[in-house]
């Protein structure tokens, strides 16, 4: 099914997939570069700010908290950019550059406001790439009935650079599974410590990137076109009654990478309810990439077969019982396969969503109409850690599943009432469509 895409749609899968790969990277590494010492954090570490102490762990999140920030608010205004110029191409070159530019300055950088800094310029060129590069996925639909299949196509690409990058780093970090400390690799007579070899593979990841981009990519006639068309945003539906469908979309694509991101920040709890490894921790985790990987090409093909609206709706359905099961269960097995039907849960809600709102932004500009749901999932990914951490305090373990069970069924409720089905399954352009 892969092999049945457009080649420029596999291009920016690639080209996706090597940048997640290099952002990834860094995820692991700059919180053990901080910590290494090499960047000084000396009269910031331990002073007060209104009544709050900065410690070091609180210095680490801010430099992973605002790349996420930065880039999901920016991705608004780089889409509505893109649709104004007519020209994603650009769009995602300096994005590349920008990102690249940042990684190549970590090995040189020794203060803490430079290695933020650093962040941040990565941040901003994360939030020129992606929406211009979603919707040049969707423009390179030629007919409705191939959207769903390319966006499957393009997340599980981006989800096997995102997912298995922290794996590579830490290996080439400690020089191997399970090793600890930092390696030095000896190159002839130079030597490269791990953590520079980790900056340079996400130097390499943007490099290939924007090589791929740039000799394979042109801007199509779709991307002229949406110069000329209002690419306004609403929250009410100027059509209906309603509210805007896109919105509605944006709210449950919040709360559904809200959901899976509470995990992460319960760690420690976890493992200790459940009697598991650091190791079976990290299966569990990797659960919901892995089944992304396996089922968006399927429902986003489904998707252009059957219509979109029944696979986000399931999607939300099957979201409930799963989020609410991680609160409640008592062995590792069943965490393990609670986190792989979430996984299954957000393959049916994603790839969907993004052709329903590409139906949709052909009136309305791709880069401004996508970007609501890119910048959505980047906000909820962000969000979730710091809700996870604030509801188990306040209550219990389960506080935070239960709770995300909640956001589950109201995004749910939402998307049954609010959405309508974009896709005539019954037009000649679906019936048309060869069967996988």
């Amino acid at each position: 099914m892969v092999l049945s895409t457009d080649s420029r749609v596999l291009t920016l899968a690639f080209a996706r997939m090597a940048d997640a790969l290099g952002n990834s990277f860094l995820i692991i590494v700059l919180p053990l570069y901080i910590a290494s010492g090499q960047v000084t954090l000396s009269g910031i570490a331990g002073t007060e700010l209104a009544g709050f102490v900065l410690r070091e762990e609180t210095l680490i999140g801010l430099v992973l908290s605002l790349f996420g920030l930065l880039n999901s608010f920016g991705q608004p205004f780089t889409g509505r950019l893109s649709d104004r110029s007519g020209r994603r191409r650009v769009f995602v070159l300096t994005g590349l550059v920008l990102f690249g530019i940042g990684s190549a300055a970590y090995p040189f950088l020794t203060s803490y406001w430079s290695v933020l800094a650093a962040r941040a310029f990565q941040g901003i060129g994360a939030a020129f790439t992606i929406p211009a590069t979603i919707a040049l996925v969707n423009d390179y639909a030629e007919s409705d009935s191939e959207r769903g299949g390319n966006f499957g196509v393009f997340n599980t690409f981006r989800l096997v650079g995102f997912g298995f990058g922290p794996i590579v780093a830490g290996i080439l970090i400690t020089g191997g599974l399970g090793a600890e400390g930092v390696v030095t690799y000896t190159l002839g007579a130079a030597s490269l410590s791990g953590f520079n070899a980790a900056f340079a593979v996400a130097v390499l990841g943007a490099i290939v990137s924007f090589i791929l981009v740039a000799v394979f990519i042109k801007d199509p006639p779709a991307a002229a076109d949406a110069a000329s068309k209002d690419v306004s945003l609403a929250v009410l539906d100027p059509e209906g009654d309603g509210l805007d469908p896109v919105f509605v979309l944006g709210v449950g694509t919040f709360l559904m990478a809200t959901t899976i991101a509470l995990f992460a920040t319960l760690e420690g709890p976890i493992r200790t309810r459940l009697g598991e490894s650091t190791f079976m921790f990290s299966v569990q985790f990797a659960a919901v990439v892995i089944a992304n990987v396996m089922f968006q090409v399927p429902i986003g093909r489904a998707s252009d077969r059957i219509g979109r609206r029944p696979f986000v709706v399931a999607g939300f359905a099957v979201l409930v019982p799963s989020v609410y099961a991680q609160g409640i269960v008592m062995n590792p097995w069943l965490m393990l396969g609670a986190r792989f039907v979430q996984g299954i849960a957000v393959a049916l809600v994603f790839a969907p969503s993004l052709a329903l709102a590409g139906d949709l932004a052909s009136d309305r500009g791709s880069g401004t109409t996508l970007s609501v749901l890119t910048m959505a999932f980047g906000l909820g990914v962000a969000a979730g850690p710091l809700a996870s951490g604030v509801l188990y305090n306040l209550g219990g373990f389960s506080t935070p599943f239960t709770v995300g069970a909640v956001l589950a069924v109201a995004a749910l409720g939402l998307t049954y009432w609010q959405v309508e089905e974009t896709l005539s399954v019954n037009n000649e352009s679906v019936a048309a469509t060869p069967q996988d």
